[in-house]
């Protein structure tokens, strides 16, 4: 069986990992994976150092789209991923998450009749002013196959009509929906004992376990308005002076340019923030699992500090994991100064408890036997 699989941010490279890694380990006469990267993410750090560290095989296809409007940028992929598609039988492909690359792989393979799989399906922030949203809910009505990673992705989904859903595909199959777990969580477990060999970002930055902050800052809505990027900043900076604690602050390239641009978002006392360049994924990986808590924008690295065990603060209006939330590992604080210092000061000052919410660490291999007997 011949998958593609497309991959286009960072985080779908991540996770990626985990599904190349059973293809090689347990299904090597059964699958024949190749790799299409868009080009969404075209920055070294942000990519290419991916490939190399988590010993995923280099893509057989890159589109280079670069960077440009969400429309401009979707077209192009739209467009390189049908040619390569038309020219290159593949029996399905492989989406991840919500990006634009997933979005265009969606509709390129869709119109021309390949089977598309979706993991990390059933997602929903219930904002339709996000991006990721319009993406992730486009690409699951696309699927024939929506892989969702925990049960409440399967309860959003069901509400939605999938379970029960009469569409039919062009192979006279149904969409089927299936409950595997989170491939991050695979990642994560995988990886942990190999970032620890590996990153030497501790002694870097000279931190200790369970003394620093990891923060995180990429979402456009944030990045791009002044007031709320303010607001994270000065919350930051304050905690930071207050609690004599450093926050690590591993800066997007979309954050550096605004502050770049814009040095005045910066607040006073700012070098208090430890701000570093994007962070390899052991590094990362080092700097989640020692952070006493985490602050973030990010919905991956959300789940990655809930599978460490620490506490997050979310820098954003709502979460797709509202698990996460639920059970009180996660506070939702937006961009608002007072409510990010109040949620800091309840996650620090309270226990928090972290159960097993996303699945066995086994979810690629339940993800490619899915297909296989699809």
């Amino acid at each position: 069986m011949k998958i593609l699989t497309i991959i286009g941010a960072r985080p779908q490279i991540i996770k990626a990992a985990a599904v190349s890694r059973a293809v090689r380990d347990l299904f090597p006469s059964q699958i024949e994976e190749s790799i299409l990267h868009t080009g969404q993410h075209y920055d070294n750090n942000m990519s290419q150092v991916f490939f190399d560290q988590l010993g995923i095989p280099q893509p057989d296809f890159n589109l280079g789209v670069g960077s440009g409007s969400h429309g401009l940028q979707t077209a192009r992929m739209i467009s390189g991923i049908e040619e390569v598609l038309l020219n290159n039988p593949f029996d399905g492909i492989i989406l991840y998450g919500d990006t634009n690359s997933t979005l265009a792989g969606a509709v390129a393979a869709s119109k021309i009749h390949v089977p598309v799989f979706h993991i990390e399906a059933g997602l929903r922030s219930f904002n339709m002013a996000m991006p990721e949203e319009i993406n992730r809910i486009v690409c699951d009505q696309l699927s024939s196959i929506c892989f969702a990673p925990t049960q409440t992705a399967v309860d959003n989904l069901r509400r939605e009509g999938f379970t029960d859903s009469p569409a039919t595909f062009r192979n006279g199959k149904g969409r089927r929906v299936c409950n595997c777990g989170d491939v991050m969580y695979d990642n994560s477990m995988y990886f942990a004992t190999l970032a620890q060999q590996h990153s030497t970002i501790m002694q870097q930055l000279s931190l200790q376990p369970g003394a620093y902050i990891l923060a995180t800052i990429h979402r456009d809505n944030n990045t791009d308005n002044p007031e709320r990027l303010s607001a994270i900043l000065r919350a930051l900076v304050d905690i930071a002076v207050q609690d004599n604690i450093r926050i690590v602050l591993p800066l997007h390239p979309r954050t550096k340019k605004i502050l770049d641009t814009n040095p005045s978002l910066l607040p006073p006392y700012a070098d208090s923030l430890t701000i570093i360049p994007p962070a390899s994924f052991f590094d990362i990986n080092m700097l989640e699992q020692n952070a006493r808590i985490v602050m973030t924008d990010s919905g991956g690295v959300q789940k990655e500090a809930f599978f460490f065990e620490k506490p997050c603060v979310i820098l954003r209006p709502e979460t797709e994991w509202v698990e996460i939330v639920d059970h009180g590992a996660g506070i939702i604080a937006d961009a608002d100064y007072n409510r990010i210092v109040s949620a800091y000061r309840q996650l620090v000052d309270h226990p928090v408890h972290f159960p097993h919410l996303f699945g066995d660490a086994h979810a690629a291999e339940k993800i490619l036997q899915t297909i296989l007997d699809y």
